[in-house]
């Protein structure tokens, strides 16, 4: 079983990174200016903008 890649708001990160909303098939769906946080390993994901949305990470901290 492979690594979690999508993350509901109020779990925890489980890597340092830069995350962004994604949207339910967002790879047909394009999601118009979504959020992105910038999160420490452990600390919560805040809330999506919508209740169809999760957060994926978009890279690391250098």
């Amino acid at each position: 079983m492979g690594e979690q890649t999508q993350f509901e708001p109020g779990q925890h990160a489980p890597n340092d990174g830069e995350y962004m909303e994604v949207g339910e098939d967002s790879f047909h769906m394009n999601i118009m200016n979504p959020k992105h946080v910038e999160l420490r390993k452990g600390e919560k994901f805040p809330n999506t903008s919508n209740h169809n949305r999760k957060w994926k990470k978009v890279k690391q901290f250098h």
